[in-house]
């Protein structure tokens, strides 16, 4: 199955999670999986959150950054994989001047 992001229509999110700034989204969702392409825009952040139901999984396309994952801080890059397992939680900062662009997968564990 292809799914053809460039079809599905970008969102702004803004203060995503409780973060600040922008956040440009493209979601496909099913029952199972949220399969999402996304911009999070300079000094931008996705706010520190857990995953009590699901665990995500995050490529890094280009930009760079850093998260908060439980009580440490972890740099990212292109071509770097943050997993966040069920039972943990998060944030997300873009720390360069431009966009953090990456692709993220929520697994729903039913």
């Amino acid at each position: 199955m292809i799914i053809p992001f460039p079809t599905i229509p970008e969102e702004t999110l803004v203060a995503f999670k409780g973060g600040k700034g922008e956040l440009m989204a493209r979601n496909y969702v099913d029952e199972k999986n949220k399969i999402m392409q996304m911009r999070l825009r300079p000094g931008a952040n996705i706010g520190y959150h857990s995953h009590e139901v699901n665990s995500e999984i995050i490529l890094i396309f280009s930009g760079v950054g850093h998260f908060e994952f439980d009580d440490t801080i972890e740099q990212v890059k292109a071509g770097d994989v943050h997993y966040c397992p069920m039972g943990h939680s998060h944030a997300m900062y873009n720390d360069g001047d431009e966009d953090l662009v990456y692709f993220a997968v929520v697994a729903e564990h039913h």
